[in-house]
Order: structure tokens, then C-alpha cells, then sequence
């Protein structure tokens, strides 16, 4: 059943445990936005499917699904659970990210959001994902949670990630990036 009729007066249940806390919670903050870069990552995942984007054997929707599977982890950890976020996981994403700069030309300055709609897609996930990295950081420093080094990692890595996409996406749909005008 997805309510149960009587009210939760603002406290959530974590993963895994009965322990309840507030949903305005540092906590409660940060497993949201895990939750919403995850959600958003589902519709990258969808858009970069419909179009068989690839880097070289790699397939961006698979890759994509697999950074999913690692925010589960991450929520999972944030909540108490004893989950477990390889090391390897993160030098495949730092892989992908190479591969990626490979194809792309030098960065020389910022760019304009947008171009293809995968792209603005991507850097609209990017920034989801900086603040979600950001709300965790900060639980981190609360000391309520001691998060592993290899999902902070993660984390930071995913905007790289996510930027280094949506610069791809424009590239290959033939879109120039915009510099700003400042």
C-alpha cells in the first residue's frame, strides 16, 4: 500500500531499520535529491536509448543504468545499510569520462546550456547531481553518517560524468557549444 491512512506527521522510516526522522532533515535532504538525480538519470537513460548513443562499445543508457545501481548503494549507506560501492565503479566512470574527452575538443571556456535536448537534458542532471553531492557532503560533515571514500568519489565524478555527456550529445547532433557573452 503506498499510504496508510493515518499520517506519518513529517517523519520518514529509513532503509532498512525503524528508525524514524524528519523529512526536513539534513538526511532526509540529501536521500531526496539522491532520489531526484536518479529519477532524472532515468530519463537521460530513456533519451540516450532512443538514440543508440554509444562511446565506442559502451552504450550510454547501460552505463547510465549502472550509475543508477550506485545510488541505491549511496542511499542505501546514507541510511544506515551496509552496501558496499566498489572502487572499480569508479574508474569505469573515470574511464568513460576519458573516452568521452577523447572525442570532444579542448575546453576553453564555460558553455551555454542546451543545444540538443539530450544535452540539455545532461547539464540539467549535472546540476542535480552537484547539489545532491553537495546535501551528502554536508551529512558527511554532520558526522550522522560516515559515507565510504569510493561513494563521495562517485559523486563527484557523476557531474564530470554528466557534463562530459551533454557536450557529446551536442557534438554529436552536430550542435556547436555556445560560450557565454558575459
Amino acid at each position: 500500500m503506498l499510504y496508510t491512512r493515518k499520517g506519518d506527521d513529517g517523519q520518514t522510516g529509513l532503509y532498512g531499520c525503524d528508525q524514524r526522522i524528519s523529512k526536513s532533515s539534513a538526511i532526509a535532504e540529501a536521500l531526496g535529491c539522491l532520489d531526484e538525480i536518479n529519477s532524472l538519470l532515468g530519463w537521460c537513460k530513456v533519451k540516450a536509448g532512443d538514440k543508440s548513443f554509444k562511446v565506442g562499445a559502451v552504450g550510454i543508457a547501460s552505463a547510465i543504468n549502472d550509475v543508477q545501481q550506485d545510488l541505491f548503494v549511496i542511499q542505501a549507506q546514507l541510511a544506515g545499510a551496509s552496501k558496499v560501492l566498489s572502487a572499480e565503479r569508479i574508474k569505469i566512470v573515470e574511464n568513460l569520462i576519458g573516452e568521452i574527452e577523447k572525442i570532444l575538443p579542448p575546453i576553453k571556456t564555460f558553455f551555454v546550456a542546451g543545444g540538443t535536448e539530450l544535452a540539455a537534458i545532461f547539464d540539467h542532471a549535472r546540476t542535480v547531481a552537484r547539489r545532491a553531492e553537495r546535501r551528502v557532503i554536508a551529512v558527511a560533515e554532520e558526522g550522522v553518517v560516515k559515507l565510504p571514500d569510493e561513494s563521495l568519489a562517485l559523486l563527484n565524478r557523476l557531474s564530470s560524468l554528466l557534463y562530459a555527456l551533454a557536450r557529446l550529445a551536442n557534438h554529436d547532433g552536430g550542435v556547436s557549444e555556445e560560450a557565454p557573452r558575459y
